[in-house]
């Protein structure tokens, strides 16, 4: 299961010499050392790729506005999901941020093409940024609309280059991913190809609703794949939940009762499982083992949605999908997951993980 965005947030501290040695650091960052971390990624990709992109570009975020003078050849994804939009937007990052699932340069296969064979210096952020090794990278323009970002952290980015927050108004994590990606865009030069992204994912969305119109109305509950002492996270309405509603889904709306905070999965125990009951559920397992350990939870088992074959058991990458919530992501899943749903609402959802990978 990929770190909770409330359980990620309880650690975020930072050694207090720390900004001694980001002066140090900044102090060496004028140098030309072609030898420099991160190069190994190749810079950002030539403007034949961003051929939109125009600067300086000016962006407003949770911290403030901050301007990109000009194009950026060095960016930093200090945040979980980001590296996918700038990716699709014809950028190659210099480093990215590994969230979970060990892939290749973080970088999950929907968006292992857009990569190319850049290898971008993979961060970590399980014990907060790191940002000493941000500032080695020498970055031009520092992404972490999804980062957990505090305004002390951006104050301290800033310092390093340009730095781009998450939305204002927004959660640490995981605030809309059309904000997120409109603002990435923008701060990319390239607002108007965000809002496109963004139109396009919905568009599809749109038109596979049109085409199954059985879905319209149906309620639905998303479930992390696995219940953890006693407990089964389930994602509150908004919270990575578009997937469904844009197909037509009402999020199970006996969740609304247990919404304790706004950006953090629902808490549910086994004794009270039957609030997860719905026409549908989709639980993100990622492997068989996870559906016979849920399956022999007897309140889990006694479900109607479970016992009548209406859950959807993901295999490890649609679960991967599913959390990450980009505009790739979410193309990914809808050509995977449609399938599924229509055999759900049947009641010919299978007992296991289906392997959609190969799917196009």
């Amino acid at each position: 299961m990929p770190p909770t965005p409330s359980s990620r947030r309880s650690s975020r501290s930072a050694p207090a010499v720390l900004l001694l040695v980001l002066a140090l650091l900044l102090a060496g960052c004028g140098s030309g050392d072609d030898d420099a971390p991160g190069t190994a990624a190749g810079t950002t990709t030539t403007a034949a790729r961003a051929a939109g992109a125009t600067f300086p570009a000016t962006v407003t975020h949770k911290f403030g506005t901050v301007t990109v003078p000009e194009r950026p050849t060095r960016i930093v994804v200090a945040g979980l999901t980001e590296q996918d939009t700038v990716l699709q937007l014809g950028y190659t990052p210099v480093a990215t941020t590994e969230w979970y699932g060990s892939q290749p340069s973080a970088v999950w296969p929907w968006a292992q093409k857009a990569l190319g064979g850049a290898k971008p210096t993979v961060l970590k952020n399980a014990d907060g940024l790191q940002f000493e090794k941000i500032a080695a990278l020498r970055p031009d323009l520092i992404i972490g609309t999804n980062a957990g970002m505090k305004e002390s952290d951006y104050r301290k980015l800033s310092r390093l280059a340009p730095t781009i927050a998450a939305p204002k108004g927004s959660s640490d994590y995981f605030s809309p991913w059309n904000e997120q990606t409109e603002l990435i865009a923008a701060a990319l030069g390239m607002p108007e190809q965000g809002r496109q992204l963004v139109q396009g994912v919905k568009d599809r969305y749109a038109a596979a609703a049109k085409a199954h119109p059985e879905f319209a109305g149906k309620t639905a509950t998303f479930t992390q794949g696995q219940i953890y002492n006693g407990i089964l996270y389930a994602y509150q309405p908004g919270l990575n939940t578009e997937f469904l509603s844009y197909l037509g889904f009402r999020i199970n709306p006996k969740l609304d009762a247990l919404v304790k905070e706004i950006g953090v999965q629902v808490e549910i125990s086994t004794e009270r499982l039957e609030v997860a009951d719905a026409d549908v559920l989709v639980a993100a397992t990622e492997k068989p083992a996870d559906v016979a350990k849920l399956l022999k939870v007897p309140t889990f088992d006694r479900l109607d949605a479970v016992a009548k074959d209406r859950t959807i058991y993901t295999d490890a990458t649609l679960a991967g999908a599913l959390y990450f919530m980009t505009p790739l992501s979410l193309t990914y899943a809808l050509d995977r997951l449609v399938p599924q749903l229509d055999a759900a609402l049947e009641g010919r959802a299978p007992r296991r993980v289906v392997d959609t990978a190969a799917r196009r």
